[in-house]
Parts: structure tokens; sequence; C-alpha cells
């Protein structure tokens, strides 16, 4: 029985093997007939190799070119953006300015129908009144950003007191300023026309504005004397006016003895002191020229009146002031030979005539006593005692070159009651 078996289990292993012998065959034989050259090639694979590697390339090559292509493109587009862009910031510019041309119009076009839009009859004798005020400009932050935020601080009702200084008058510089601290006016501010002067402020705690710099006129802010620098304030005041604020022009040859702005009447566009010394140079005068060959006809009335002081003004941010300004600096610019201060008055008072538009602005002269120049001082009241008991807002020390111990000389009457602290001082410039 055992043996049996054991050949039983001998002859099914046998006829295994060889049915899987019989399959391999028949599989070789079956891919042998399919596959002549194998699965792989190994004759010479450099080639298959060569195709793939070069496909590979080619690829890259294809991707890296249309990246290349990508990106010049993308510039492009870049750049026809960037242009596109600058031509919408410059057509928006162009519709600001003319939006904002046209509501200072609209602004001045109300208040002129307020007088001549609404059509009236004529009032009673003496009542009729014409339009004096010319409105305000709308103010455009644009013109000045960084000088609009000193300003937004520093101004006090959109006014203040503005001088130009530079390190040539640093004495008269710090006397000024030091008055205007005790007479408690914080609405003031120094355009500093030098790096020097611009730290000096600062270091007093003294409000300061350094300009940007501008080749045209920096040379002459650095070196410039009085005259020079007064030419300059024509040009640089525009931009505190097309901000919106009321500007009280000051030279440093001044001491503030009251508050200006509690005797400002702010009803024309210029409110001047006057370089007149009475009534009748002050505030105008009939003087009679006679010409004796002319017979019945030898008398010959004309209107007479002392000039403006350029160094003591105030102006509010009006078309015409604005206008006033453009006036003067350009004719100094052309006429670098020409005083600022006649060509201030010329411009302000000089009518309409052939070849020529005069200027259409408002204007009112300051009571002399009150913003007073040195010559009223020393020549008239010093030697008068009701008169010299007055105090004045200002007084100006225009008139004589030695300006710095004549203010010294007005603080010490004026603020320290020194009696006879201006009698040493001839009446003029002996």
């Amino acid at each position: 029985m055992m043996g049996g078996r054991r050949h039983n289990a001998q002859s099914l292993c046998k006829s295994r093997v060889g049915i899987a012998i019989a399959i391999g065959v028949l599989l070789g034989c079956v891919f042998a007939l399919c596959f002549p050259n194998g699965f792989i090639s190994i004759s010479n694979p450099a080639p298959m190799l060569n195709r793939r590697f070069a496909h590979s390339i080619a690829q890259v090559g294809s991707t890296l070119c249309e990246s290349s292509e990508r990106l010049n493109m993308l510039k492009s587009e870049f750049v026809a953006a960037s242009e596109e862009n600058s031509e919408l910031k410059k057509k928006v510019r162009e519709l600001t300015e003319k939006f904002r041309l046209a509501e200072q119009r609209k602004d001045q076009a109300e208040k002129q129908v307020l007088v001549l839009g609404d059509q009236k009859k004529a009032g009673p004798f003496g009542t009729v009144k014409g339009l004096r005020t010319n409105p305000s400009v709308v103010p455009d932050e644009s013109v000045n950003p960084r000088l609009a935020k000193i300003l937004e601080k520093v101004a006090v009702n959109k006014e203040l007191i503005v001088a130009l200084a530079n390190s040539n008058v640093k004495a008269m510089l710090e006397l000024w300023f030091n008055n205007i601290k005790r007479v408690g006016i914080t609405n003031y501010l120094v355009v500093a026309l030098d790096e020097e002067t611009a730290r000096y402020c600062e270091a007093k705690d003294v409000p300061v504005y350094k300009r940007d710099p501008d080749k045209d006129i920096d040379s002459v802010a650095r070196t410039g004397g009085n005259h020079a620098v007064s030419g300059m304030k024509f040009h640089i005041l525009r931009e505190f006016l097309q901000l919106g604020y009321s500007v009280l022009l000051s030279d440093v040859d001044i001491v503030y003895l009251q508050n200006p702005f509690n005797h400002l009447y702010r009803d024309s566009d210029v409110e001047s002191m006057t370089d007149g010394h009475d009534n009748r140079t002050a505030y105008g005068f009939n003087d009679v020229f006679d010409e004796p060959k002319m017979g019945w006809a030898r008398y010959a009335h004309t209107m007479r009146i002392w000039v403006y002081n350029s160094g003591f003004f105030y102006i509010r941010p009006t078309i015409p002031s604005i206008e006033l300004l453009d006036r003067v600096a350009g004719r100094l610019s052309r006429e670098p030979n020409s005083w600022d201060q006649a060509v201030f008055n010329e411009e302000l008072f000089f009518p309409s005539h052939p070849g020529y538009d005069g200027l259409h602005a408002s204007r009112r002269t300051m009571d002399f006593y009150l913003f007073m120049n040195s010559k009223v001082l020393f020549k008239t009241v010093r030697k008068n005692a009701n008169l010299s008991k007055l105090k004045p807002v200002i007084v100006h020390v225009n008139y004589h070159p030695d300006k710095f111990p004549r203010m010294l000389a007005v603080v010490e009457f004026y603020v320290n009651g020194k009696q006879d602290a201006l009698k040493s001082f001839p009446d003029g410039s002996e």
C-alpha cells in the first residue's frame, strides 16, 4: 500500500513538471514570433537614447521660447498700461484744474449775482453801495501739500503773518519774532531762504517753512540783500493765496507792539501801511500844478498819494490779489533793476488806458499812527507829548538804514517805558 502511493505521487510530480516545461516552451515560441528583436534592442541602444534626449531638449527649448515670448508680451502690455495710466493722470489733472477754475468762477459769479444778478432799482440817495470785497479763491492743496499741512497747524482763521529771511538778517529776525511772541501772536511763519536760517528758527521754536530748491531764485535767497529778497516774496506768496490763506506780509525790520489782526478791516484785496507821514500824504490829496504860460488854464489839479509800503501789507486770497502778485513778479523778472515797491504800487494804482489793462483790485490804506513808519515816529510822534502816549500796533523802521539800534530803541520806549530811548537818534539818516 505504501509503495503504490509513493509511485502515484512521483508520477503526478513528473506530469506537472512536464506540463510546466511545455507551457514555457509554448510561451517562448509565442514571444519569439511576436518580438523577434526582444523587448529591448541591445544591439544599438544609442539612437533611441539620442532621440529621447533630443525630444526632451526640444520640449525644454520650446517651453523657454514660449516663456520668453510671454515675458516680452507682458512687458509690452505693462508699458502700454503705464503710458495709458500717465495719460489718464494727465487728463485727471487737467479736469481737476478746469473744475477748480469753474468753482472759482462760480463762487465769484454768486457774489456778483448778489449785486448785479438780481437787478434792482437804485435805493435812496446815499444808500447805494458797490461790491468791494472780492470772493476768495477755492483752496487748491495740490499746489503745495507740504506747505498746506504747515499752514493748517499755524494759521488762525485762515490767516497768518509771513516773513522771508536769510542768515544776513539773523539779529533783526530774532528781535522780530521775540516781540511777536511777547505780544502773544501765534499765527506767524518764517520762510527760511537758507538752511542756516531754518535750523536757527527750529532751535528757537519758531514756526518755519524751508522751500523746496528752486534754481532760479535760490542764489538770490542765499546771498541777496534787502531789495533782492524783497522782490522774491511776490513769487513765494502766490502759493499761500492759492491754498486759501490771507497773509500779512512782514519785513523783519518791524517791531510788534500789539496784535495786528485785531486792527484789520478785511474789506479789500490789499490792505497796506503807507509811506505817508500825515493825513494828506497817507490818504491822498489834490495837488495843484501851476504852469503860468497857460494863462487862464495855468492851474492843473492832480491827485496825489504816497506809496504803499511793500514791506507790510495784508493780502486776501482773491483773483485780483493773485493777479497783482503775478504782475509784479513778472515785471521784476523782466526788469531786474526795478524797485519792487515802485512796481507794486504802479500795478496796484495805474488805471487802464490805451495799450494797458489796469488791475481791478480793491485797496485800503492802514491808519498811519497805528501802523507806523519810522519817519512818522522819529520826525513827529516822539516830539509830541500827546502822540507819544499812543501805542502803535507796529513800528516799521523803513526810513532809516541803522535799523537794528532803532528797533531796540523802539522796544525800550514802548515796552520798557524808557522815555529818552528815542532822543539820541536824528530825524533822518544823518
